[in-house]
C-alpha cells in the first residue's frame, strides 16, 4: 500500500498524464461497485511503470489497445504498464470495495430510513480505492466521471452535477439513472470527489469578482435536514469569497461551490475542489457551545481558502503539506477576525492551535515543519500540531516578519504565475522575497528546517523609585532542540486601573535575536504591574513571567479588558504545569478561580478540557481522587451560579458531568436527567442527555437497559455512536472485555462507532478494570497495524494505549515494545513513542505536585 517519494519522483520523469475517464456503477450491492477507468498519458517510449488500482476484483487490463494479463499485471494494489508508447491509452475494468473506515468511497446506512449515503475521502492515497490513478499529487490531469445510481439520488463531484440524466430500468425494480459530468480543469486525484445518495440541499449563489455567479449548494442527510444552517453557511461563505478574492488577487477558480455535511468523516472537512466534504458533527441538533460554532466557522474558511492554495496550485509532493494545510489555517483565521462576526478568532487560535502546537513540538517525535517525506506512511502520521498548527503560527510569525501588505502581495504573484500547477516551498519564499526584500533564505532555516518550540522570559532591574533600569528577552531552547530563532514580536506593559481592570498602557515591537536582545526603548518607564512578552500573540515561543508579573496575573486574570493577553497568561501557566514547573493543583486553582470570568468560549473549552488532563494524569495520585471531587463540586456550583442559557452553564455542566465521581455528584447527574434537578435555562436536550447517561453509567448507575431504551428514544447516527460509548463504558470485566472483543478482536465497527466504542471502553473512575487489558493491547497492535487501514489502526494505537495506568511499569513496557519493533515500522514506532511521552510528562508532573502542607 505504501509508495515511496523516490517512486514517485521516477514516475513523474516517465509520464504526463492527460485526461481520465471514469465510470463507476453504484448499484451492485452493498460490498463493491463498478469502476472503469480510461486514462490517456504520454510517456518515454519503452519504459515501464505502474499504476495504483485497490480493488476486489481486476476484470480486464487494456493498454494501447493491447490485453494484459489481470492475474499477472495486478496484485490488488497496484497494476504494472510494460513497454509504454510515446502516446498511450489506458482501460481498467475492476470492481473495487466499498469502505466503512471514512477513506476511499465510504458508504453508510442512515438507521432512521435505511437510506444509503456515499461520499469520497482521498487524501492522502485512497482515490485509488475508487478509480485506476497515478496516484500522486504532481501528475495533475482532468476527470470525467459517469455515474450510475438509484434515480432517487443525487449524485455531486467537482463539475456541476448535470441537469439531465437518463433512466433505465434496475434488476432490483428500482429505477437508475446515469449522470455525466463534464471534466474538471487539471486536478491533483486527492482532490477529486463523488458524493451520492439521498442528500438534500439549499441552494444560492454569490457574485465573483470576474463577474460571474457562482452557485452555491449545502447538502445533509434527510434526516438532518430540520437542523441544517444553511444562512449562516452561506453567509460565511459569501464573506470568504469577498476576502480571499481581494486578498489573493484571483477569481474564484471553479464553476461552483458546494459544501456537504456527511457521516462518519474522519476530519473536520476536506478541499475537494468545488465539492467540500464537512464533518456531520457540524449540523447541531441540539444546543452547542460558542466555541463549536466558531469552529465550524473557521473550517468553512478553511476550506474555501484551499480552493486557491492547495486545489488552484498544489504541492508537487507531500514534504509541503504543512504549507497546504498551514496557509489555509492562518487565512481562515484572518478572514474571520477581518471580514466576519469572529473578530475574536485570534485568541482562539492561541488558545487552540498554539496550545495544540506547542503540545506537538515537545514530543519526541518533533520534526521541522519542512518535514523530509520519504513515502505514503510518512504522510500520515503528519497530520499533527506541526503540520497544521505549528506551521500556520510561523507562517502568522512570517508575516509579521516580512509585513502583511507585502505578504499579501508576494501570494498575488505566486498565484498569478503558477495556476494550474505543482509548485514547491521555494516558488511561494521567492515572491516573499520579491514583495518584501527581505533575505529569507536565513529564516527559513532556522524556523522551517528545524524543530523545538523556544522559551521567551523577560529580564529586568528596577531602581528604588520603580523606574526600569535595565531591560532584556532572553531566549532559551532544549539540549535535544537547540536552535535560537529570530523573532518579531511585541511587549506589552499592563496596569491595573481604578475600576480593578488591567489595561495595556504601553506596547513596543522589535525584533528579537540571539540568547539576549537588550530593548533600551523600555528603559525608564516605570514598571507596570504586569509585563506581557510576545503581546498580541505574534511570535511562536512560550512565554514566561517574571515575579511581579506572576503574582498579578494569579490575582488578576479574570481582570484582563482583552480576551487574547488573558489568553496567553492561561497557555503560560498550562505550559508551566505540563512541564513540571509549578504543581498541577496550582493550575486546577487557577482554573476553578477564574474560568466563570472568562467571555471566550474557545478559551473555556480548551481551560475545561486541560482542567480534565490535570485531574487524570498531572496531579500526584495520592490527591488525585480527592482533588476531582472538589473540583467537579466547584464545577457545579459555577454551573449552578452561571446565567441561564448561557454558553458557560453548558460548558460548566458538561465538564461536571464527565468529573462526577461521588455518590452525591452522580445524584446530582440522575436529577438533572430525570428532570428532578434543574437549572434556570439549561435544556436537557438529546446530545446533553447521553452524556448525563454516559456519566451514569461509568459511575455504575445505569446499565445495558437504560442505554438501550435510550437508544430507542433516538435511534440515530448520533444516538449510534453514543450507545456505543455508553456500553464500552460500563464498568464491569464482562462489560470491558465485550468491547475489547468487538473494538479489537473482531474489528467490524465503522470508523465512527469504533472511535466511540475506544472512548467509552477508557473512562472509568476504578483504573484497575483497565489493568488486564495493558499487555493484551500490546499483544494486538502490531496485527492491528498490519491488516487495519491508518484510520482505524491510529484509533485503537493511540485510544487503547494504558495511558490511565501511569505507572514507571507502563513506560518500561513500551520501551521493551519499542525495542522490539522491526526497523520498518515507523508509523507505529511514532505513534508509540508518543504515546509514552505523555505517561513519562504525567510522571514528572506528578513528582512536582507539591504543596505546603502535604504529608
Amino acid at each position: 500500500m505504501n509508495l515511496t517519494r523516490a517512486e514517485a519522483r521516477e514516475r513523474a520523469e516517465l509520464i504526463n498524464v492527460d485526461s481520465y475517464e471514469v465510470t463507476l456503477d453504484l448499484t451492485r450491492g452493498g460490498q463493491v461497485f463498478g469502476t472503469t477507468t480510461t486514462v490517456k498519458f504520454t510517456a518515454v517510449p519503452g519504459s515501464s511503470t505502474f499504476i495504483d488500482a485497490v480493488t476486489h476484483t481486476v476484470h480486464s487490463v487494456t493498454l494501447n489497445g493491447r490485453a494484459l494479463d489481470p492475474a499477472s499485471v495486478s496484485d490488488g494494489i497496484r497494476i504494472q504498464l510494460p513497454d509504454l508508447a510515446d502516446s498511450n491509452e489506458l482501460t481498467v475494468v475492476a470492481d473495487a470495495p466499498y469502505m466503512n473506515t471514512g477513506e476511499g468511497l465510504h458508504r453508510f446506512v442512515d438507521p432512521v430510513d435505511n437510506e444509503v449515503y456515499l461520499y469520497t475521502q482521498f487524501e492522502v492515497p485512497d482515490s485509488r480505492r475508487m478509480f485506476a490513478v497515478f496516484e500522486q499529487p504532481d501528475l495533475k490531469a482532468t476527470f470525467a466521471f459517469t455515474v450510475t445510481a438509484p434515480s432517487h439520488w443525487d449524485v455531486i463531484s467537482n463539475s456541476p452535477t448535470p441537469g439531465a440524466v437518463q433512466t433505465t430500468p434496475g434488476g432490483d425494480g428500482g429505477a437508475r439513472s446515469v449522470w455525466t459530468f463534464a471534466p474538471t480543469p487539471r486536478l491533483s486525484s486527492y482532490v477529486t470527489a463523488l458524493i451520492a445518495g439521498p442528500y438534500q440541499s439549499v441552494r444560492s449563489e454569490v457574485a465573483s469578482s470576474d463577474g460571474r455567479m457562482i452557485p452555491l449548494g449545502v447538502f445533509a442527510r434527510k434526516s438532518l435536514m430540520q437542523y441544517l444552517d444553511a444562512d449562516n453557511i452561506f453567509e460565511l461563505t459569501r464573506q470568504g469569497f469577498e476576502f480571499f478574492e481581494a486578498q489573493f488577487g484571483v477569481a474564484y477558480p471553479f464553476e461552483k461551490y458546494d459544501q456537504l455535511f456527511v457521516p462518519e468523516f474522519n476530519a473536520g472537512a476536506m478541499e475537494n475542489a468545488g465539492a467540500v466534504t464537512i464533518l456531520e458533527g457540524y449540523v447541531f441538533r441540539s444546543k452547542v457551545t460558542g466555541a463549536q460554532i466558531e469552529r465550524r466557522a473557521i473550517t468553512v474558511l478553511h476550506e474555501l481558502a484551499h480552493m486557491w492554495f492547495g486545489d488552484l496550485v498544489t504541492m508537487r509532493w507531500w514534504n509541503d503539506l504543512w504549507l497546504n494545510e498551514s496557509f489555509a489555517e492562518y487565512m481562515s483565521h484572518l478572514a474571520a477576525v477581518e471580514n466576519t462576526s469572529f473578530t475574536s478568532a485570534w485568541t482562539t487560535f492561541a488558545s487552540v492551535e498554539k496550545s495544540w502546537a506547542y503540545r506537538q513540538d515537545q514530543l519526541p517525535t518533533t520534526h521541522p515543519i519542512f518535514a523530509e517525506i520519504n513515502d505514503l506512511q510518512d504522510v500520515e502520521v503528519n497530520f499533527d500540531g506541526i503540520t497544521y498548527a505549528k506551521g500556520a503560527s510561523v507562517l502568522r510569525q512570517l508575516v509579521a516578519w516580512v509585513g502583511p501588505e507585502q505578504f499579501m502581495a508576494g501570494v498575488r504573484e505566486y498565484f498569478a504565475k503558477h495556476a494550474w500547477q505543482n509548485t514547491e516551498l521555494s516558488d511561494l519564499m521567492a515572491e516573499l522575497e520579491k514583495a518584501s526584500g527581505r533575505d529569507l533564505d536565513q529564516w527559513g532555516r532556522l524556523w522551517l528546517e528545524t524543530a523545538g518550540v523556544n522559551t521567551l522570559a523577560p529580564e529586568l532591574e528596577v531602581d528604588a523609585s520603580g523606574t526600569l533600569t535595565a531591560f532584556s528577552i532572553v531566549q532559551s531552547a532544549v539540549a535535544e532542540w537547540p536552535t535560537i530563532r529570530p523573532h518579531r514580536l511585541a511587549v506589552g506593559f499592563y496596569n491595573l486601573d481604578s475600576a480593578g481592570k488591567l489595561e495595556r498602557v504601553h506596547r513596543e515591537e522589535l525584533d528579537v535575536d540571539g540568547e539576549r536582545t537588550e530593548v533600551p526603548a523600555l528603559v525608564g518607564l516605570a514598571q507596570p504591574d504586569l509585563i506581557l512578552v510576545n503581546d498580541d500573540d505574534l511570535a511562536y515561543a512560550k512565554v514566561r513571567l517574571d515575579g511581579k508579573s506572576l503574582a498579578t496575573a494569579t490575582a488578576h486574570l479574570k481582570d484582563f479588558s482583552g480576551s487574547l493577553p488573558r489568553t496567553l497568561v492561561w497557555n503560560s501557566a498550562w505550559d508551566a504545569a505540563r512541564d513540571g514547573e509549578t504543581p498541577a493543583r496550582r493550575y486546577v486553582e487557577l482554573v476553578l478561580a477564574n474560568v466563570a470570568a472568562e467571555s471566550d468560549s474557545s478559551v473555556i473549552m480548551v481551560q475545561l478540557r486541560q482542567l480534565a488532563t490535570t485531574l487524570n494524569f498531572y496531579v500526584a495520585e495520592e490527591h488525585r481522587a480527592a482533588t476531582t471531587v472538589a473540583a467537579a463540586d466547584t464545577l457545579w456550583g459555577l454551573a449552578s451560579a452561571a446565567a441561564g442559557r448561557s454558553d458557560a452553564q453548558l460548558q460548566f455542566v458538561k465538564s461536571f458531568a464527565l468529573l462526577a465521581s461521588s455518590g452525591a455528584q452522580l445524584d446530582t447527574v440522575a436529577g438533572l436527567l430525570d428532570g428532578s434537578v434543574a437549572l434556570d435555562g439549561l435544556a436537557v436536550d438529546q446530545d446533553l442527555r447521553w452524556e448525563l447517561l454516559a456519566s451514569l453509567v461509568a459511575g455504575g448507575r445505569l446499565g445495558r437497559e437504560e442505554i438501550d431504551a435510550e437508544l430507542e428514544r433516538d435511534n440515530t447516527a448520533s444516538g449510534q455512536n453514543a450507545a456505543a460509548l455508553a456500553t464500552a463504558a460500563i464498568p464491569t470485566p464482562a462489560a470491558k472485555a465485550a468491547a475489547w472483543e468487538s473494538i479489537v478482536v473482531k474489528g467490524e465497527l465503522s470508523n465512527a462507532l469504533q472511535g466511540s466504542a475506544v472512548r467509552g471502553f477508557m473512562r472509568v473512575l476504578d483504573r484497575t478494570l483497565l489493568e488486564p487489558f495493558a499487555e493484551k493491547y500490546f499483544d494486538a497492535v502490531p496485527g492491528i497495524v498490519a491488516n487495519r487501514t491508518h484510520a482505524l489502526a491510529q484509533q485503537i494505537v493511540v485510544g487503547l494505549y494504558p495511558a490511565l495506568l501511569t505507572t514507571q511499569a507502563t513506560v518500561d513496557r513500551t520501551d521493551a515494545f519499542l525495542a522490539g519493533l522491526p526497523a520498518d515500522s515507523s508509523a507505529l514506532r511514532r505513534m508509540m513513542l508518543e504515546n509514552r511521552d505523555g505517561v513519562a510528562r504525567a510522571l514528572r508532573a506528578r513528582a512536582a505536585d507539591v504543596l505546603p502542607g502535604d504529608v
